[in-house]
């Protein structure tokens, strides 16, 4: 069914109902009408990394670690497992009759926003840090989620609508003030390519306010750009009660009536919260009118039609078993295997077994279930923790000791024990080990959601980037027994690992892994397979350096325009391999949607198989509106044998080429850029970590032609 047809359809449905019958259908609980044959149906459904609060289905590994692996191919697989398991679920639920919350088809995934400050909670729900990275990521998954044919598989929400980041703690209240320039050159690209490349079937406004206007109320962002500048044909829905904050919060309406108006004439279909119970209040008041009800219970019901919700579909068939699938299970596995970013590595890893018969297994995340599986997360039906891992890989000839160590942030884990009642335990463990693995970090009771139960602090916000004090007191203790220490850290954000960094043999960053995400650190310490992840984000040396938390200009942000040396760069990571660009260089023919096209020769020097991300870089040698540093423009991640050469060829978009101005208009404003490429970002520090530099590629633009030339090549 096209979208036209199920407009229509949604236009002759909504023409037999009563303005009353209209208005129930705006909110996200909306109930049935019987005489129409329409079924009760609950919007409010959630697939961050797996379709979640709805019983079992695959736990993927939380957002920011599929981002780490940098693999849009494998983006889309996992957004097509994720819409199986969800229509199986729902087939399954409808024929019990059961249409509660969490059990439709329109899930209000994925979350596309800048994790533009590592303090923000819920920042490893996003693709961190960059806009092409979560653009590019995005689109994979939502047309991976949503399908290729006329009926969607499932719907995809792309939130939150703009410049939303944090703090939490005023969310509710707070006024995002942010530049042209900053609104159209880093917060909007990822949800302008979900609208025009991946059609993305809804939109979620978010809870603040962006240069004075609500976003769920904004004529700015829901209309002028999202449907006349975008044109964007799909539904709106609020963020849950956002509509509410316009009278209680913001202060900007002065009741629900007036809030009702405000969310309506901005263009919200859809209310997750209360307030739209007040639409028929507004529409006897005179504020609203009928026709605005029935646009909007028309996109509605368009997307249900394009559901098959209302007369059926292919997908109707899609039997249980798909859920958590032995398929989807190894989809999972790969997924957390290709996240892991190894930070530092003296040469420890990967582990020898020959070498050892006893290793030591420290930590609060080490036999955490929680740490696996981050936020907004669903229900497996076995949980593989990074001790449980390492137990089953090590096997029967290494013996494998464990101590909790310390409480994840409390100074005691008995509460009549004295401060740090774990750490002699830990400290003899280690002290038996050959090695010691401290399994450290955070889970979603640190960072998250404000209104999040559980959460150790109200926010779900980070203080500073440290880790509890109780971890950092466990850490100096083992390393103080002069014992080898290799980190896996388990968190979503960044860290401060100087301390690490500087004493550790080796870190291994993990992020949330998924249910059986240690089966899969099992298989990379072990050397299974090399860890191939890249930082989607920047781990700063601390917060000192960076402007203040509710200050949403991007200068002295992200690795575009940071201003001192990070501790580790967006897009670094180490493998067991050593794969080195050798040869780049500007094909003079176009790709097939007539962009540049590169060509990029890399060798894997190493004696260890990997996969390995090429990355390419631009900078514009010309424009004052350019960033300070350089920008991701295309990424390509590939499997390399030890020893092997492989030429691929990569796509550099044209739009890589344009500027953003104070005015937030984009186009090309130089005639000379250069590409860096190769396997992390071209600056000073990733010099230092990696031992390489990046190819350089000159491009002089005349008129419409383009000329190329290779500035410098480094062995």
């Amino acid at each position: 069914m096209t979208r036209k047809e199920a407009r229509k359809k949604a236009h002759e449905l909504v023409s037999k109902m009563t303005v009353e019958e209209k208005a129930s259908q705006m909110k996200f609980d909306a109930p049935s009408i019987k005489r129409l044959n329409i079924p009760t149906y609950n919007w409010w459904n959630e697939s961050l990394h797996g379709v979640a609060r709805a019983g079992v289905a695959t736990v993927f590994p939380q957002a920011i670690g599929l981002a780490a692996t940098y693999d849009k191919d494998m983006m889309k697989e996992i957004g097509e497992a994720i819409a199986d398991e969800g229509r199986a679920k729902y087939n399954a639920s409808v024929a019990e009759d059961d249409r509660d919350i969490y059990k439709g088809l329109t899930f209000w995934a994925p979350n596309v926003n800048i994790f533009r400050d590592p303090r923000w909670g819920r920042g490893h729900e996003t693709y961190g840090e960059d806009p092409y990275l979560t653009s590019r990521m995005g689109v994979s998954y939502v047309n991976g989620l949503q399908g290729g044919g006329e009926t969607m598989k499932a719907a995809a929400c792309a939130k939150h609508f703009a410049v939303h980041s944090g703090p939490e703690g005023l969310r509710h209240e707070f006024d995002a003030v942010v530049s042209k320039k900053d609104l159209y050159e880093t917060y909007l690209p990822a949800f302008e390519a979900l609208v025009k490349e991946a059609k993305v079937e809804a939109v979620m406004g978010a809870y603040n306010r962006v240069n004075g206007e609500p976003c769920c109320g904004s004529k700015t962002l829901l209309k002028d750009i999202l449907c006349d500048q975008w044109g964007f044909e799909g539904h709106v829905v609020s963020d849950c009660w956002a509509i509410q904050d316009f009278h209680q919060h913001h202060k900007v309406t002065t009741g629900p009536k007036e809030s009702v108006k405000m969310a309506l004439d901005a263009g919200c279909d859809l209310n997750c919260g209360c307030t739209y119970a007040y639409i028929m209040a507004a529409l006897q008041a005179g504020i609203i009118s009928e026709d605005q009800i029935t646009e909007s219970c028309e996109r509605l019901f368009t997307t249900r039609y394009l559901l098959g919700i209302m007369e059926g579909s292919e997908y109707d068939t899609i039997p249980y078993e798909v859920v958590e699938s032995k398929e989807h299970v190894e989809l999972a596995l790969e997924a957390a295997r290709k996240s892991a970013v190894l930070l530092k590595n003296d040469g420890i890893l990967p582990l020898n077994r020959k070498k050892l018969k006893t290793i030591g297994v420290v930590g609060p995340n080490a036999d955490s279930r929680l740490a696996l599986v981050g936020n907004y997360h669903g229900t497996s039906s076995r949980y593989i923790t990074v001790l449980e891992g390492i137990q089953e890989e090590a096997g029967e000839d290494i013996r494998v000791l464990y101590s909790e160590g310390c409480h994840l942030y409390n100074d005691k884990v008995e509460g009549l024990a004295w401060k740090q009642d774990r750490i002699s335990e830990a400290v003899t463990v280690a002290k038996h080990s050959d090695v010691t693995i401290a399994v450290l970090g955070l889970d979603e009771t640190l960072e998250g959601e404000e209104q999040d139960q559980g959460n150790a602090y109200a926010s779900g916000d980070k203080d500073g980037l440290s880790l509890p004090k109780s971890q950092e007191q466990l850490l100096k203790a083992l390393i103080q027994t002069g014992k080898p220490i290799i980190v896996v850290l388990m968190a979503g954000s960044a860290i401060d690992l100087r301390y690490a960094d500087n004493q550790a043999a080796a870190i291994l960053n993990v992020w949330y892994p998924g249910a059986r995400g240690g089966k899969a650190v099992a298989d990379l310490l072990f050397g299974k397979l090399s860890p191939s992840g890249k930082l989607p984000i920047t781990f700063y040396q601390s917060t000192e350096e960076l402007p203040a938390f509710t200050d949403y200009s991007m200068k002295g942000r992200t690795y575009r325009y940071l201003e001192q040396l990070p501790l580790y760069p967006f897009g670094y990571g180490l493998t067991y391999g050593n794969v080195e660009v050798i040869e780049a260089s500007l094909l003079y023919k176009k790709d097939r949607e007539g962009d540049l096209l590169i060509e990029v020769k890399a060798v894997n020097k190493g004696t260890y198989d990997t996969d390995e991300v090429l990355q390419v870089y631009i900078k514009d040698e010309e424009s004052k509106y350019a960033v300070r540093n350089t920008s991701l423009c295309a990424f390509h991640r590939m499997s390399i044998k030890a020893g092997e050469t492989i030429s691929v060829q990569i796509p550099i978009r044209n739009r890589a080429m344009t500027i953003v101005d104070e005015e937030g208009k984009r186009y090309i404003n130089s005639t000379r850029f250069t590409l860096f490429v190769g396997t992390s970002q071209p600056d000073e520090r990733s010099f230092k970590l990696t031992g390489k530099k990046s190819l350089q590629i000159g491009i002089q633009l005349e008129g419409k032609k383009t000329e190329a030339s290779i500035l410098s090549n480094y062995k």
